[in-house]
Parts: structure tokens; sequence; C-alpha cells
């Protein structure tokens, strides 16, 4: 797996993050593989890029944590996939792309694999990490409605958070010109609120749907003043 850009300082839930990586990769693969150190530290480090301000390794834990919160409450088919999933669908990650996406799925094609990480566990994973391009899972699609509730969890954060959140999205895409920024925000806004259900999962729609729904159509109504 190749390093990315040089490593910045440590987040200081670095060395948590890498413990928790080690002992998802090791359960979800062959036993016999390479170290999952180095495969950690290479997603740890582009979680930390420069450019990021909202898709940060503060995003991975909370996406993390929240999938953690979410399992015991749901069937998942593999709950390893979907915590793979987590750790690679913004591992690759510029603002002035639409590729990310993709991207970060042949990351996770390249790396797991090469890992120990058997072919069917592997295609569920870059099948969930595409999944999250629109958050809007096919019906029956436990693994993608767990990882898409959780990615989407932020949304449902008390109006200072989500305030704090919002900052963030427009700090990331600072390059681009206020009224260009406003109109795309607004349309992925309209998305999400267009949406049947924000989240999918028993438990997310009823602990986050009515306070997202809020938040975002706050955000949207101050976007159009």
């Amino acid at each position: 797996m190749p390093t990315s850009a040089p490593s910045p300082a440590r987040h200081p839930a670095h060395d948590a993050l890498l413990t928790r990586w080690t002992d998802l990769l090791t359960s979800a693969r062959d036993a016999t593989a390479p170290s999952p150190v180095p495969y950690g530290e290479d997603l740890l480090t582009r979680w930390a890029e420069p450019q990021r301000r909202y898709h940060t390794t503060d995003h991975l834990l909370a996406v993390l944590d929240r999938v953690d919160e979410l399992l015991p409450h749901v069937q998942a088919p593999d709950p390893a996939a979907i915590r793979l999933a987590a750790w690679f669908h913004d591992a690759v990650y510029l603002p002035d792309r639409s590729t990310n996406e993709e991207r970060s799925a042949r990351l996770a094609e390249r790396a797991l694999p090469e890992a120990g990480v058997p072919d069917p566990r592997v295609a569920e994973t870059v099948r969930l990490v595409l999944v999250t391009a629109d958050h809007d899972p096919a019906e029956g699609d436990t693994n993608g409605e767990v990882l898409c509730d959780a990615d989407l969890a932020v949304l449902a954060g008390s109006p200072e958070d989500y305030g704090a959140y919002a900052a963030a999205v427009r700090e990331e895409y600072g390059f681009v010109p206020d009224d260009t920024f406003r109109e795309g925000r607004a349309n992925v806004l309209r998305h999400l609120l267009g949406l049947s259900r924000l989240f999918r999962t028993p438990i997310g729609n009823d602990r986050w749907e009515a306070a997202a729904r809020h938040n975002m159509a706050t955000e949207l109504e101050l976007l159009g003043a």
C-alpha cells in the first residue's frame, strides 16, 4: 500500500485508532497475512491530510463510534465489512474532486487483498464505500444502511455542533466563491431532505431523523437569506 503525504502531527486518538484498526483487520482476514500496522498508519496519515477540515480523523472516529452504536440493534450480514468501509470511505479526499468515493473504493480494492482480507469481504467493503456517494442504500441493504446512518449522524448534532460541522465544510471548500458554494451546498441539502428517510435503520431513524431534518432545513433557510 503506497504511503501518502508526509505525516502531520499525530491526532490524540492515533494510538487508540491504530489498535482498533489492528483488531479489526486481524479479525477480518486470513490468519497468515502481513502486519496490520503499516496499513493502519497509512490510513491515519490520509485522514490527517492538511486539506481536510471536516473529513478528518475526528470524522473517522465519529463514524466508527456510530457504527459500534448501531450494530447491536440490527442484524447486519457483515459487521467487519462495514467497519472496514468506515475506515476507507473518505480515505482519499480532495475537496475539488467529485471522484473521492470511487478513488477510496479503489484504494480498498488494492490494499485489502494484499492485507489478507478474503475476496468476498473485499468486494463488500468496496461496494459499501461506493454507497456513501449518495447515502441511498437499496431496500434491505442492512450493511449499507448502518454505514450511511453512521456517516450522516453528524447531521443530528446539537445546534452548536451542527454549526461547527457546517463551518468546517465551508472551510474545506474555501477555494469556492460564496455564491457558488451556497448553490452547491443548497443542492446537497435538498437532495438529502428529499430522501424519504435519511436514516434507514430503525434505531438511527428514531434517534436522529427529526433533529437532522431540522438542522438541515435551518441551514438551507440561512443559505437563502
